[in-house]
């Protein structure tokens, strides 16, 4: 038995490439570090709820 499915694998993957993104664009941007990753988390929070609704369950 998996420990998580492929539906909360595929969320939590996408979200984390989101989040890097978001983060990687704010430092380029002439943020400081600290507040990239926050703009990343905040990102990948937000792309959490985004993707639980367009990839639904069965």
């Amino acid at each position: 038995m998996p420990l998580l499915s492929v539906r909360t694998t595929v969320i939590l993957v996408l979200a984390a490439l989101v989040g890097v993104g978001a983060g990687v664009l704010a430092a380029l941007a002439g943020q400081p570090v600290p507040a990239a990753a926050l703009v990343g988390g905040g990102a990948a929070g937000a792309a959490i709820a985004l993707f639980r609704s367009f990839i639904g369950q069965r």
